[in-house]
């Protein structure tokens, strides 16, 4: 498959092994290299992600969280669409990684500075016409802007989807090894992290128009199977997109 050019929106989804999309956010390419396929969204990005998530954020429940996850093992969920809100974000996506690197950038008197990275665990890239597929494995390393300091994130989360049986052994033990690839790269300022500077100074292109998701694929619909938004409206089983 050919890459992306620079400025073209593509489309992140997550992929339930079941084959149904779990979540969508639309984003600009930056970058398309062998190293890795580099993203971008900013503030009013569309999105669709699972109803529950949509309701734990505007309750401020994470309890809700939880029961999202239930609703991915039995398999039953709703799409709810939304817009991506407040931060600028810049994904480092290197292909056959069990993790993406991400920097998040919000407003100063400058203009937008750098808030911090966040490592988000997750399957390989798998590509497709449109963007690329993955699923996000819950567990998140967040890493202070000078990479000094840095805490594993919701790792209450990741026991859950463990015993759900959401990951497998199999998966578990290829994010346990992500994890120390990822300290290996913070300790030894490799990959994305040897670029720091360059990535830090990074700002989104005035030109670019907000990205925006095709036509949508709701929470029944199959693909291939494979191993700071805000909700607009619902996407119901087998309905069209309400964005």
């Amino acid at each position: 498959m050919r890459g992306f050019e620079t400025g073209q929106t593509v489309v992140r989804r997550d992929v339930h092994r079941s084959g149904r999309v779990w979540s969508e956010l639309a984003l600009r390419v930056v970058a398309d290299t062998g190293e890795a396929l580099v993203t971008a969204c900013t503030p009013g990005a569309q999105a669709r992600w699972p109803t529950l998530y949509a309701q734990a954020r505007a309750q401020e429940d994470r309890s809700v969280r939880m029961e999202a996850f239930d609703a991915m093992a039995t398999g039953e969920w709703e799409l709810a669409a939304g817009v991506w809100q407040e931060t600028d974000l810049l994904l480092w996506k290197p292909p056959t990684s069990w993790f993406s690197v991400n920097a998040f950038f919000v407003p100063d008197r400058d203009g937008r500075r750098l808030r911090n990275w966040y490592v988000n665990f997750e399957h390989p890239t798998r590509r497709t016409e449109d963007g690329f597929d993955t699923l996000d494995l819950t567990v998140d390393l967040v890493v202070a802007p000078d990479l000094t300091s840095w805490e594993w994130k919701d790792e209450d989360e990741y026991a859950h989807v463990r015993r759900l049986g959401i990951v497998s052994d199999t998966e578990h033990q290829a994010v346990e090894a992500a994890r120390s690839e990822v300290l290996a790269m913070l300790t030894e300022r490799c990959g994305v992290f040897a670029q720091t500077e360059r990535w830090a100074s990074w700002r989104w292109e005035p030109a670019w128009p907000t990205p925006c998701l095709p036509l949508a694929v709701t929470a029944t619909q199959e693909v291939a199977p494979e191993r700071g938004w805000t909700v607009a409206r619902r996407v119901a089983h087998g309905g069209e997109p309400k964005v």
